[in-house]
């Protein structure tokens, strides 16, 4: 009689889940007011990668008197002329058509002629639905997008209905002189890119979970990247001894070799926290972290009424348990090892001491 081999069971990984009744961000986008659009147009040019020419300043305007400007984001502090890009935010049902988006061009170019604001580098059209295909195939074209917005306007069509006296012979020549392949379309899947840069914030905002796979497992023996808390420990062990101990002395010690088994097990739990952190928020997040902890045990750590490395590390651990961090994007994945393993943590990144 043969048995089936059982399936070894499948680690779980660090991922985003999106939380149960929520939708993909390219469609939750499609419900939000006109305001919350603007704002996510502006959250994700504080975002929007680009080296050398990412923004440093980033403001919504939107309203009266924005000049058909909802979004001005500048490369450099003050307003100058070609280093600044302009997000016009348009939220409709459907694609954006010509006679939508060619009086906002117009009062764009009025304002132009008005010196309300200097020329800038782009002028960008964003919408949730994008540009409707006629509006599309003029943008990949600039010649003929030009050619069609001056004719529209002449005519009164298009958008332009009783509007024809306000193209005056100054801002025709304005517009003949304008390069329009400066005015573009900003995909709604690049903002959404740019957007998920903030990953708390964009989280938050479209119900996305993040979810912390099986931690990693403890090593036999201790390896290279535990050296500095587990000499940390060892210091602990040869005061409490009285002699010196090394760790062949403590792995084999029926009085410290499950105290110290116990300890790295922490440790390995809060590693399984700084992954998570790492895989979904980034370095920073698992670093601040930390730090929050590090404050939060200074009472227990810094106590006059502790004699020894060995009282103030359980006193530590015990205390740290008690500690509220719900400032951390953290918190909410935080497992019972992980507080004692970040006291470890911070051992091993020589920011505490046991032994004094």
């Amino acid at each position: 009689m043969t048995t089936s081999k059982k399936k070894p069971a499948t680690k779980k990984i660090n991922r985003l889940a999106v939380k149960h009744g929520a939708v993909p961000p390219s469609v939750q986008v499609q419900h939000f007011n006109e305001d919350q659009w603007e704002e996510f147009i502006e959250e994700a040019c504080q975002r929007r990668p680009g080296g050398e020419h990412i923004y440093s300043f980033v403001k919504k305007l939107g309203g009266a008197g924005d000049g058909g400007r909802d979004i001005e984001a500048r490369l450099v502090e003050q307003q100058v002329a070609g280093q600044w890009d302009l997000y016009q935010a348009k939220h409709y049902a459907s694609g954006i058509t010509p006679s939508v988006f060619f009086p906002e061009l117009g009062k764009f170019f009025r304002n132009l002629l008005a010196g309300v604001y200097k020329s800038p580098r782009h002028y960008y059209l964003c919408a949730p639905k994008n540009a409707g295909n006629d509006l599309h195939n003029l943008f990949a074209d600039p010649a003929t997008f030009k050619e069609t917005f001056l004719d529209a306007w002449e005519k009164g069509n298009t958008g332009f209905k009783n509007k024809t006296g306000l193209l005056t012979d100054d801002l025709k020549r304005l517009i003949n002189a304008f390069d329009f392949s400066r005015i573009r379309e900003c995909l709604v899947r690049d903002l959404i890119e740019w957007h998920s840069e903030n990953k708390k914030r964009h989280y938050s905002l479209f119900g996305i979970e993040a979810e912390r796979g099986d931690d990693p497992l403890t090593p036999h023996t201790p390896d290279g990247s535990e050296m500095i808390y587990v000499s940390e420990l060892l210091r602990v062990y040869e005061e409490h001894h009285g002699t010196p101990v090394s760790l062949a002395d403590v792995l084999a010690s029926t009085r410290y070799a499950e105290h110290f088994s116990d300890q790295r097990s922490y440790f390995y739990c809060a590693e399984g926290l700084k992954q998570f952190s790492r895989d979904i928020y980034g370095e920073d997040e698992f670093v601040a972290f930390l730090t929050l902890v590090q404050a939060g045990i200074r009472p227990w750590l810094n106590s006059l009424k502790t004699k020894t490395g060995l009282e103030r590390l359980e006193d530590v651990l015990q205390g740290v348990n008690t500690l509220k961090l719900s400032d951390s994007v953290l918190a909410k994945t935080l497992r019972p090892n992980d507080l004692p393993g970040s006291c470890h943590h911070l051992a091993n990144d020589k920011k505490i001491k046991w032994v004094k």
